[in-house]
């Protein structure tokens, strides 16, 4: 935390939020600023705080009537902030969210909740005795083509699910959590069991490859096992070099893949007797909105109205004790 606050700016200067709820957003890089243009265009964005001074400046000049400030406690003390974004590196997110909910704030903390499963059970229980929402970043639960594959999973149009796996692949250079396994696998493991409606009963294999002098493991894959004996596997890296984004679920009748990397028709349907392999010539319709403005108008809907997020604490903690599950059984290969 910085000793000065030369980026808080006066009442005088503030943006007046459409809304009663104010939001403040907690860390404005790569993700970050992604939630601050949607809370900005949903009229409820009131103040934004970064430690960098220079993305400060540009978020000055891109929402010149917004409060930014370098300091957390300009947040956590401020009475009108109503409810708090939490866009940090994930060995942050519990203090963070924890001092937030103290301060009687309502939560939305990105992925993971938090780095150990006794630090997400604590800010669950915390959020309840507090009565504040408290909401985790799980994206996936709130796109449009995963509810619409979980609605035909649900009725039985895939027939009986054998398998799914998610592969969600890109390079990154800047690499601040502790593994991708941190960064990049909640996606998927929150992705897998609500899809399923199911939590994975066993980790049955990890192996996590460092292809860095930084220790840090890059390129991991996890296999688990879900009830009525459904195969899991998620493979996740940050050195791959082209970006890659896959869902597939293979059921006893049809399988169907989502390609978030395509713009438009990203959920396919196949047909388990086509022999050509061709995708079934009708796309399943859903609304192509943009997941986190979703989730965003989500976490304002649960303050305003008293509902438990669909990504709430547990949900967060049943993510985490996935993760940890995966870390103690994974083989650490060097290359």
């Amino acid at each position: 935390m910085m000793a000065t606050s030369d980026f808080a700016t006066t009442p005088s200067d503030s943006h007046e939020t459409s809304h009663n709820e104010k939001i403040a957003v907690i860390g404005c890089g790569h993700w970050g600023k992604n939630l601050v243009r949607n809370f900005y265009e949903l009229g409820f964005l009131y103040k934004i705080c970064d430690l960098n001074r220079h993305a400060l400046e540009s978020l000055r000049q891109q929402y010149p009537k917004v409060r930014i400030t370098d300091q957390f406690d300009d947040i956590f003390n401020d009475p009108q902030v109503t409810g708090v974004v939490i866009s940090t590196p994930s060995f942050t997110h519990f203090e963070l969210a924890r001092t937030a909910l103290l301060q009687g704030k309502h939560v939305y903390v990105e992925k993971p909740v938090a780095t150990s499963s006794e630090h997400a059970l604590q800010l669950f229980d915390l959020a309840a005795e507090m009565e504040r929402v408290l909401m985790v970043g799980h994206l996936l639960l709130y796109h449009p083509a995963v509810n619409r594959l979980r609605q035909l999973i649900k009725s039985g149009y895939l027939g009986q699910i054998t398998h799914i796996s998610s592969d969600r692949l890109n390079t990154n250079k800047v690499r601040p959590d502790k593994s991708v396994v941190w960064d990049l696998a909640p996606h998927d493991v929150s992705m897998l069991g609500y899809l399923l409606d199911e939590e994975p009963l066993d980790i049955v294999s990890a192996v996590g490859y460092q292809n860095r002098k930084d220790g840090l493991v890059d390129d991991a894959r996890i296999d688990m096992v879900f009830p009525n004996d459904v195969a899991g596997q998620v493979h996740i890296s940050w050195v791959h070099p082209i970006k890659q984004v896959k869902l597939i679920v293979r059921g006893t009748q049809r399988t169907a893949m989502i390609d978030d990397t395509l713009t438009h028709n990203k959920l396919l349907i196949f047909n388990q007797d086509d022999p050509n392999g061709q995708p079934v010539p009708e796309f399943p319709e859903y609304l192509e909105l943009e997941p986190l403005k979703l989730e965003c108008q989500h976490f304002i809907n649960c303050i305003r109205h008293g509902y438990t997020p669909k990504t709430n604490g547990e949900n967060g903690y049943n993510v985490v004790k996935v993760l940890e599950m995966a870390e103690k059984k994974m083989e650490l290969i060097s290359v």
